[in-house]
């Protein structure tokens, strides 16, 4: 992979951590939860407190009934009230597991649906250039991978640490009750344990890093490549992409495979150091239980067994949680670092301007460059007066889409300043702002739901007749009335059963319905046929008219009765005017109106000399 490729995704890589401090902040999403992680809490130690309870059982069934029936069989008798004791505990057990999962997963899926909606709402506040920066794909993972590698933490791994934790002192308790000379042996290979541990630690918690980098830039090369299957296949370019999925892929194996190493090592090591517990107590305790004096009775040994191996099953919990953990830990991290990311583009404090524009604009001395220096737009100036309509036409790269993002404040301008009404659309409410404008693109993005909902969008103050009025007036109601169910018509992901123009026509429509103040048209006629065009040209000019409208076009057809146009040169003007007056000039703007209508017989014959000059 070349380096570039690596450094995009460095980014991904979390370097030095602080646990705790991670732990504190998701402990906070709690809060709101504690009535009901109280009894969850409680019914864990009653359940871990009960756990302990089936080698006493053991020891009394020996040491009471088991080996005084060898000499005396009436010692029997007992034994089943013990047996039913020990069932009925069971029974408690699987009651009071059943009322705390219930609980605890009530509180993780609260906790997931907070998550998540703190993260779509700061997502949906995000400046368009963040999405510049990150593929989709990988967004995507923080609010469903990331998020759901929190979900086991909240729901069993904070309270069964707990009960684990208390679970160890209990049982060390217990044998430090019934012997604790024995206990001192048993605890003889815990230090081995706690070597292992650490060594686990350390590994696991590298690979889960290295999954989860991998894991993120499976899914932003699936949502790119899903969403481009077309031209995929168009170019067929299959294989390429093949190749480029199965390197991906091998790399997410391999950081799985790496961290399974650690599981695999790991896990038969605590059962190999745990049996060498249980050895060290079969042999001094079975030393001191068949000494002539016994020290210990067998049943007791065989209750220190157990317990022994109940002992090591908690700390091999633990240590299975810590997988959790940092599962959990790694992606809060991700999560966090996506939270703490400062909005670049806010409203501000005291917003000096609100509520409908008259929609004078006013380009002063503006520079832009969506990187660094690489200028955009250079030095631009221009005046747009309410009620005007201003086309923008030069070639692609030259800076027209970039104005009117610039307007709507979806990025900031480096030098100089964007007026609206006289006033700096940064000083502007950034939702008043935005509500202002209304915006049909070239590429229509329609939503999965019915034709009416994708021309509402929410906002309740439509009427329906509204809605039907504005797709009269762009002539959509035509196609629309044809469908079966009419406006109800549902709407596939992104618009799919719907063609380029109709998608366009619905954009149309939604535009109208609005409202607004501002118009703003980027190449919005260049998928409509010749027909539909002319329709809609009337349609747009109705709603252009004692409305402010930008037009961004190269079809020059779509534009000559602008009030003025403005014609755009690597990030420069060059022109301005009407299209009689920029025709006259025989600059730039006629060259480009050549080149679109001029036919084979014109009579200079200089068919790349257009193109010669806008290249310069």
């Amino acid at each position: 992979m070349a380096t570039a490729a690596k450094q995009f995704h460095e980014e991904e890589a979390i370097g030095k951590t602080y646990d705790w401090q991670v732990t504190r902040r998701l402990l906070r999403y709690l809060k709101p939860y504690v009535r009901l992680l109280v009894p969850a809490l409680v019914l864990t130690l009653v359940l871990n407190m009960l756990g302990i309870l089936q080698p006493v059982f053991t020891k009394w069934a020996i040491d009471w009934h088991i080996i005084p029936a060898q000499q005396d069989f009436s010692h029997i008798e007992g034994l089943q009230w013990l047996a039913l004791g020990f069932l009925g505990v069971k029974l408690a057990q699987f009651v009071f597991s059943y009322c705390q999962e219930v609980l605890l997963n009530t509180v993780g899926q609260r906790v997931m649906y907070d998550l998540r909606s703190e993260l779509y709402q700061k997502l949906q506040r995000q400046e368009v250039a963040y999405y510049d920066r990150n593929p989709v794909g990988r967004i995507m993972t923080r609010l469903t991978s990331d998020v759901d590698a929190l979900n086991e933490l909240f729901t069993s791994g904070i309270i069964d640490l707990l009960g684990d934790l208390v679970m160890i002192v209990a049982i060390i308790g217990m044998m430090l009750w019934m012997d604790w000379q024995l206990t001192l042996v048993a605890l003889v290979t815990v230090p081995l344990l706690f070597a292992a541990t650490s060594w686990f630690r350390k590994g696991a918690r590298r690979g889960y890093d290295m999954v989860r980098t991998r894991l993120a830039r499976i899914n932003a090369f699936l949502q790119e490549h899903f969403s481009g299957a077309q031209t995929v296949q168009i170019f067929n370019a299959e294989k390429k992409s093949l190749k480029q999925f199965h390197d991906i892929n091998h790399d997410y194996r391999n950081a799985n495979v790496e961290t399974i190493f650690y599981y695999a090592v790991f896990f038969p090591l605590v059962d190999l150091i745990g049996a060498i517990g249980v050895a060290l107590i079969i042999w001094y305790g079975g030393w001191r239980a068949m000494s002539p004096n016994p020290a210990i009775t067998i049943g007791a040994l065989v209750a220190f067994i157990q317990y022994s191996q109940a002992l090591f099953q908690p700390i091999r919990d633990i240590s299975d949680k810590y997988n959790v953990l940092q599962a959990a830990v790694v992606a809060s991290h991700r999560i966090f670092r996506t939270l703490d990311m400062p909005l670049a583009i806010t409203s501000p404090e005291n917003p000096r301007k609100s509520g409908r524009a008259d929609g004078r604009i006013e380009f002063e001395n503006v520079w832009f460059a969506y990187k660094e220096e690489d200028w955009v737009l250079k030095d631009v100036s221009f005046v747009v007066e309410p009620g005007q309509s201003v086309a923008l036409v030069g070639h692609t790269g030259s800076g027209k889409t970039t104005i009117t993002n610039l307007l709507m404040r979806f990025y900031d301008v480096q030098r100089g300043r964007i007026l609206l009404d006289g006033v700096d659309v940064r000083e502007w409410d950034l939702q008043s702002l935005r509500e202002n404008f209304a915006v049909v693109l070239q590429d229509v993005f329609l939503f999965s739901g019915t034709i009416e909902s994708n021309i509402r969008l929410g906002q309740t103050a439509i009427t329906d007749e509204r809605i039907r009025w504005a797709a009269s007036e762009v002539y959509a109601d035509r196609f629309i009335q044809r469908l079966r169910e009419g406006y109800e018509t549902e709407v596939k992901e992104r618009g799919a059963g719907l063609s380029v123009g109709q998608k366009q026509l619905v954009s149309f429509a939604r535009a109208l319905a609005f409202d607004p103040a501002l118009l703003i048209l980027d190449e919005a006629t260049s998928s409509i046929d010749t027909e539909t065009e002319q329709l809609i040209q009337r349609a747009i000019e109705r709603v252009m008219r004692n409305r402010t409208s930008l037009v961004v076009a190269h079809r020059l057809s779509t534009i000559q009765r602008a009030d003025r146009i403005i014609v755009l040169h690597h990030g420069e003007i060059r022109e301005q005017g009407s299209h009689q007056e920029l025709l006259a000039e025989r600059g730039l703007y006629w060259r480009l109106y050549k080149l679109q209508y001029a036919d084979d017989s014109r009579d200079d014959g200089s068919a790349d000399e257009p193109l010669r000059l806008m290249q310069n």
